[in-house]
């Protein structure tokens, strides 16, 4: 079978298997490799140890692949309703993660029959389907297989789907017929996404320092999570779309048509009090296949008591009461953290108290300037 057709062919099954982007390119280093490591050297990357430590391989597509010579880059669309204004005690969760499943077990699927896909029209190819977790540069092979261009915002933009994508590439052995790389850059110049970011994570356009980035310090980040950058925290409990939100090319994006990836309705946006009553059971039954499971039981707390101290609604200070004294440090914390923004009576009482029971320093230290709060 000679490359076009079955690159035609692998492009249509794409397609009907609910990828709505699919471009092909070399596999070959990039240019753009240099500035990656440029990146990880700026200590931009963070506590994203799982990038760092694997630099290496991001260099050429064959450390995921051996022998690898062409990608099927594919752009899979999240995009669903409009966002619903949180209100007293609800936290906002970042649209990517409003589903039923997580992402990576819908396009992992997907992938698994494309590959399939494609073996069984070149038996002596090999092929593999990675989304997210391998180490390949999916923004800028995206734009080689002439998908969009990676915006200032750092996302790969499209004209008719935005950024609301999910990026996923299957790598073949096989030499398919490639596309032409997209050459132009549509962002002018706009400064929307950097001007409304409220953790100033952009240093400069098309720069991302992901230890500013809401959804890197809700997500990624295991530690509390910096004093400076709280406020900014405002109400997002899981992740970020400020970025995206404000983008024009996002504003007439079509809706998703997966089902897997619609709101549900508990999700957009979330109600925070009830968090602090699971314990690490409950925790895993309601949120184990969504891609909050990613930031675990006491990560998303944490988020939560944030969220709190910057809204401060009357409903919610039982809650942190409860996180006051929860067994998880980082949860006691942000908890003690988010009762010193009440500062009224009840709130100190219960610093008070817990600062009688508290063993570590550290929070201790947190109390104690909760307590001085006013």
């Amino acid at each position: 079978m000679n490359q076009p057709t079955i690159t035609q062919q692998l492009k249509q099954q794409a397609k009907r298997l609910g990828f709505e982007l699919a471009g092909v390119c070399p596999a070959s280093k990039l240019l753009s490799f240099e500035r990656f490591l440029h990146w990880l050297d700026a200590g931009y990357a963070g506590q994203m140890d799982y990038i760092t430590h694997r630099s290496a391989a991001y260099e050429h597509p064959r450390h995921i692949l051996q022998n690898a010579r062409s990608l099927l880059m594919l752009g899979m669309s999240y995009s669903g309703d409009a966002t619903q204004p949180p209100q007293s005690g609800q936290g906002r969760v970042a649209r990517y993660a409003w589903g039923t499943r997580d992402y990576h077990d819908v396009v992992r699927n997907r992938l698994k029959l494309l590959c399939d896909f494609l073996v069984e029209r070149l038996p002596d190819c090999r092929a593999r389907g990675v989304v997210d977790t391998a180490p390949l540069l999916e923004r800028d092979f995206g734009v080689l297989a002439g998908l969009g261009w990676v915006g200032k915002n750092t996302l790969l933009l499209n004209k008719e789907r935005g950024s609301w994508l999910f990026l996923a590439a299957l790598l073949t052995d096989a030499e398919l017929e490639y596309d032409t790389p997209f050459k132009s850059d549509h962002c002018g110049t706009c400064r929307a996404c950097l001007d409304a970011c409220p953790t100033n994570a952009f240093p400069q356009p098309y720069v991302l320092d992901a230890t500013r980035c809401i959804s890197y310090l809700t997500i990624e980040l295991r530690e509390e999570i910096p004093q400076n950058l709280r406020r900014g925290i405002d109400n997002w409990l899981f992740g970020c779309d400020i970025c995206q939100e404000v983008c024009p090319w996002n504003q007439h994006a079509p809706q998703t048509g997966e089902k897997s990836f619609l709101p549900v309705d508990s999700f957009n946006p979330m109600d925070l009090t009830a968090l602090f009553d699971m314990d690490d059971d409950k925790f895993r039954k309601q949120f184990r296949q969504t891609p909050l499971w990613r930031s675990k039981r006491q990560g998303i707390l944490r988020n939560a008591a944030i969220v709190m101290g910057n809204h401060r609604s009357p409903s919610a200070q039982a809650a942190l009461h409860k996180g006051l004294n929860d067994a998880e440090p980082l949860v006691r914390s942000a908890s003690a953290w988010a009762l010193g923004q009440y500062a009224n009576p009840t709130a100190r009482q219960k610093l008070s108290k817990r600062l009688e029971l508290e063993t570590s320093p550290h929070i201790r230290r947190e109390i104690r300037i909760a307590l001085q709060c006013d």
